[in-house]
């Protein structure tokens, strides 16, 4: 029976038209899957089901998400990158595309920080965790300079951070229970269940280019992934360095948002998943 497939035409043309109708047909594509983006449980038999394409340099690896999810894709990422996400899948199958399964990935922390530093240098640091908005549990990212952040050209030493951001549409936060505003062509990249990037509009059109990008895919906690499988948006909330902190639990992340809303030091918004 055919399986209820999407192939786009990028994925098409990487893996050749005889293998792209070999998985319309049902051969080398799995009926249950975990989908890659949110994680949770999907079956090519019973919805509709998108073929993501995940090419390094030497390597691409095959992988399958809710249609709703994201669409069928060519998503490129270097070997380092896909070599943490091959990691990640757990499909009790190979892809011929890649190399056999690995062991399923730990579970990741409720709220985690981010990718190293280089030496001398502020770069953007990510958290995430699930957040009680308007009495629902909300998917949030949090991004925090580990230092001041200028103007380039600047002499000055003060932070511009935050006034950078409202330039792009972020607006100030002063209440977390409601959700931030969504700002257009910015999108949060999820792949295999893990954080890669966050997106923003490039200069004068064209695709998005990486406004903050993983280090290496950020795991991703179960219920993180299940909140963002319900809402198909990311709160993404950005502080000056020095706000928020590095805070274990989610319950002292909140809290820290908080202080950090009532003292004007916060700004947000609303992102779709890339893709959708």
């Amino acid at each position: 029976m055919p399986r209820m497939l999407d192939v786009s035409d990028d994925v098409r043309a990487e893996i050749g038209d005889e293998e792209a109708d070999r998985l319309l047909a049902g051969d080398n594509a799995p009926g249950a899957y975990d989908c890659t983006s949110c994680r949770t449980p999907g079956n090519s038999d019973q919805e509709r089901t998108s073929t993501v394409l995940f090419v390094g340099q030497e390597t691409a690896v095959l992988a399958f998400a809710h249609a709703t999810c994201v669409p069928s894709q060519v998503v490129p990422v270097s070997e380092e990158q896909l070599a943490g996400a091959v990691r990640s899948i757990t499909a009790e199958e190979s892809s011929p595309y890649g190399a056999e399964p690995p062991p399923p990935a730990q579970p990741a922390p409720a709220a985690h920080a981010y990718s190293a530093p280089p030496p001398q240098q502020a770069v953007l640091g990510v958290t995430s965790g699930v957040v009680l908005v308007g009495g629902e549990q909300r998917p949030a990212l949090v991004v925090e300079p580990t230092g001041p952040i200028t103007r380039p050209g600047a002499t000055g030493h003060g932070d511009d951070f935050l006034p950078l951001l409202t330039e792009q549409g972020f607006l100030p936060v002063v209440d977390l229970g409601r959700p931030p505003v969504a700002i257009p062509g910015w999108s949060v990249l999820l792949a295999m269940g893990q954080l890669h990037a966050v997106l923003m509009p490039a200069a004068g059109g064209g695709s998005p280019v990486a406004w903050w990008q993983a280090h290496s895919p950020m795991p991703l906690s179960e219920g993180w992934r299940s909140a963002v499988g319900r809402s198909q948006q990311v709160l993404v909330y950005a502080a000056a360095a020095g706000t928020i902190g590095t805070q274990p639990r989610e319950d002292q992340l909140r809290a820290a948002l908080d202080r950090a809303a009532a003292h004007g030091a916060l700004v947000g918004a609303s992102m779709p998943l890339a893709g959708t």
